[in-house]
């Protein structure tokens, strides 16, 4: 019985995430690296392992329909394989419904005992028989639990969200969450130009438009292998979304400043930082973890960058060598992560309601522990990828009514026109940068930049 490899790959790495709590890029980077798939093969796997996370909730919604034994009594490679038939049948139309369960039976044979099989078999030939005909929740009568089903998001999540920003713009969020992001690089103008590494990527069979805002900004259509391509490794592009490249850009080092970044691991926009001072000065970049740290160290030398010193650190701590001697501080800070759910849809599953409080106690004691290296006419900037108020404007708010030797500047101030003209959505305060995903098109970010009084 020959099994299809990608497939039972995509089970693989579903299980690792479920079981040992793994990061789906990782995993997924993990496991892809240990074999030598064709292109195609790594793109199908990519697709069923993050089409699934982002889908989990509405699939497992329709196995349980069809399914007389309850998910949590399924054995979790039984289920994971559930996931991947259902996932063929129902949200893809680039694979026969034949061969979605043919396969998936293959694997029920491998990965369970003599009934999984037939179990696996009876589910998923009753799912494609009548797809057309699955019920789901009622709009009218409970318009959360159609949400979460619908589009595949706790419940938790989707309250929040209503009771902040009206139901029409929470299910555009939803469907946005659900969408695939554009794949953007930022060009390395200390190696190049924009203009020539988009040549150099055209004629390596890349489709490549101008970024939507930002001067050093490219979108990749077709992302493939990258890590393999020679202008990667010549260190010409960085992948990173614009809105991060917004960070970098609203704190404007100059060359020859000296430059903390706090939180700067993997080292995105530390290394923007530097390509900004055109790799003049002195950038101190901090993180808690090492193997962070040397991702940090690999891309600096990948790009050409010789002003980052890393350290291991922890940015809660104080350390008063360093005490009000910083041009510029960055806090790039741990946060929820909710405005990069299309990125990483994982994080639907694995953020849980409580966490926040958790979050933004370490957020205020990074910030206030930060704000302390910043010399008198300094700049301080504080940045998160979520869209939640309690992690955004209110930890600034705070920090500001607490320390009146700091102000509010506005955060646009430097940043090209296209990007001043976005609408501003809610009512945050006008310096403040909060960019949502159904709205602006990047991923959903916070910023704000504060000055210490001369």
């Amino acid at each position: 019985m020959s099994i299809d490899a990608p497939r039972e790959m995509a089970v693989k790495i579903l299980y690792d995430i479920d079981k040992n709590g793994a990061y789906s890029n990782i995993s997924l980077g993990k496991h892809l690296d240990s074999r030598n798939f064709k292109d195609i093969d790594r793109a199908f796997i990519t697709e069923l392992v993050y089409g699934i996370l982002k889908w989990k909730l509405t699939i497992d919604y329709i196995i349980s329909r069809f399914s007389r034994v309850k998910l949590k009594k399924i054995s979790p490679w039984i289920l994971n394989i559930l996931r991947i038939g259902v996932y063929q049948i129902i949200f893809t139309d680039k694979v026969p419904v034949s061969a979605a369960c043919n396969e998936s039976v293959k694997l029920a044979k491998r990965y369970g005992h003599a009934a999984s099989s037939k179990y696996v078999n009876g589910v998923l030939r009753n799912i494609s028989r009548d797809k057309e005909r699955i019920k789901y929740p009622d709009k009218k009568d409970n318009l959360s639990e159609f949400l979460s089903v619908s589009y595949s998001h706790p419940l938790w999540m989707i309250d929040e969200w209503i009771k902040r920003y009206g139901e029409e713009f929470t299910e555009e969020l939803l469907k946005n969450n659900n969408q695939t992001p554009h794949f953007t690089i930022r060009t390395n103008t200390l190696k190049t130009s924009k203009t020539h590494l988009k040549k150099i990527l055209e004629e390596e069979g890349f489709e490549v438009d101008y970024g939507q805002y930002m001067e050093e900004a490219l979108i990749i259509k077709n992302p493939k292998s990258l890590q393999e391509m020679d202008a990667f490794k010549k260190g010409y592009f960085q992948v990173q979304d614009e809105s991060s490249m917004l960070v970098a850009s609203v704190l404007n080092p100059e060359p020859n400043d000296f430059v903390l970044d706090v939180c700067s691991a993997p080292g995105g926009k530390t290394t923007h930082l530097a390509q900004l001072m055109d790799n003049k000065g002195t950038i101190v970049a901090r993180d808690i973890h090492e193997h962070k740290i040397q991702l940090i160290s690999q891309a600096a030398k990948r790009l050409g960058i010789d002003i980052i010193k890393t350290e291991i650190f922890d940015a809660t701590l104080f350390d008063e060598k360093l005490e009000e001697k910083a041009d510029k501080v960055l806090v790039d800070a741990p946060c929820t992560g909710l405005g990069i759910i299309r990125r990483k849809p994982d994080i639907k599953w694995t953020r849980k309601k409580e966490d926040k409080n958790e979050i933004v106690k370490l957020q205020k004691k990074i910030l206030s522990t930060s704000s302390k290296y910043v010399r008198k006419g300094g700049i301080i900037v504080y940045s998160t990828c979520t869209i939640e108020p309690e992690e955004n404007q209110y930890v600034i708010e705070e920090f500001l009514d607490n320390n009146k030797d700091f102000y509010l500047e506005d955060a646009w101030g430097n940043l090209p026109e296209t990007i001043k003209d976005l609408p501003k959505v809610f009512n945050e305060k006008k310096e403040y940068i909060q960019l949502y995903p159904n709205k602006h098109g990047v991923d959903g970010f916070f910023i704000a930049k504060l000055k210490k009084r001369s």
